[in-house]
């Protein structure tokens, strides 16, 4: 399937919008009885184990795929104290309107357990996409990872941080995927900016907890820790009127992957909040990315 249809899925739901409410309902139905019959869902696959809790993973495979298929997986927000993957869901249909299956992953919240520990399950999920790749159609050679706000930092340290680093010890196999891009929406490239001073964030606060040694664990899961010129080509989007993760970071993120020569992109949203961007925004966002995933791994 085509970016074509794609951005015209975003045109569809913006003119829904406007429309009334029979008129939504009629057409939604109409869209939701035809794209029933084209995906397939297997939810709830435990990953991993740890804490005493299962973590699970939802797959969206294309019906019509013949062959591995491209692969989306993402990482939810919330500040890495809360979301959920099933709030998350309809940032799955651009990518499964081209034909891509997706992993929609869960991982444990700070109130399950502290830092590092999602940075840990995030690694671990992108193993078993690699380990069960010939079960679901994955194709391995284009592995993308994406999130929004701390989903984004856990996108980027999953496609960022080697496996001399330690953080997937846990994981089950010892498979070695390469992530073949990032998208970023948004998310935290500096954990200890956020723990003190200007840009102190109570969220990440939180998933430090009181730990003695929170400084070397927020730099040691911190994307601007890992810069190097081996990194998969890598898009951000952020709003630059961020009130929640500084838009700074992007800035950072963007000047750090330039200076080694990694293929990247700053989406800037201009006045924009922590997501929730105007219609016209999100569809400029989403050419973009498709472009850049055409350039980068589809092509």
């Amino acid at each position: 399937m085509k970016k074509s249809l794609c951005l015209a899925l975003f045109s569809t739901l913006i003119f829904l919008a406007s429309a009334t409410a029979n008129a939504q309902l009629s057409d939604t139905a109409a869209w939701a009885a035809t794209v029933q019959n084209d995906f397939r869902v297997t939810p709830d696959i435990t990953y991993h184990r740890a804490n005493g809790v299962e973590l699970k993973i939802d797959v969206y495979q294309s019906r019509d795929a013949d062959g591995p298929a491209p692969t989306f997986i993402y990482y939810h927000g919330g500040g890495w104290v809360g979301g959920s993957k099933e709030a998350n869901v309809l940032r799955l249909i651009p990518y499964l309107e081209q034909g891509w299956a997706a992993v929609n992953v869960q991982y444990r919240l700070g109130n399950v357990s502290l830092a590092p520990a999602a940075v840990e399950d995030s690694l671990c999920a992108l193993r078993w996409v690699a380990r069960n790749a010939e079960q679901y159609g994955f194709d391995t050679e284009k592995l993308v990872v994406s999130g929004n706000s701390a989903g984004g930092h856990l996108a980027l340290t999953t496609g960022m941080i080697p496996s001399d680093a330690g953080l997937d010890r846990q994981c089950l196999g010892d498979e070695t995927p390469e992530v073949a891009a990032i998208v970023n929406w948004y998310g935290i490239t500096d954990v200890g900016d956020l723990l003190d001073g200007v840009n102190q964030k109570s969220y990440a606060v939180r998933w430090l907890g009181s730990l003695p040694n929170m400084l070397d664990i927020a730099h040691r899961v911190s994307p601007l820790s890992y810069i190097h010129s081996n990194l998969p080509p890598t898009i951000t989007i952020h709003g630059d009127a961020d009130p929640v993760v500084p838009y700074d970071h992007a800035v950072k993120l963007h000047r750090g992957l330039d200076q080694v020569e990694v293929v990247n992109a700053l989406v800037t949203i201009p006045n924009g909040l922590h997501g929730g961007f105007p219609a016209d925004e999100m569809l400029r966002a989403y050419g973009s990315i498709f472009s850049f995933l055409d350039s980068n791994v589809v092509n």
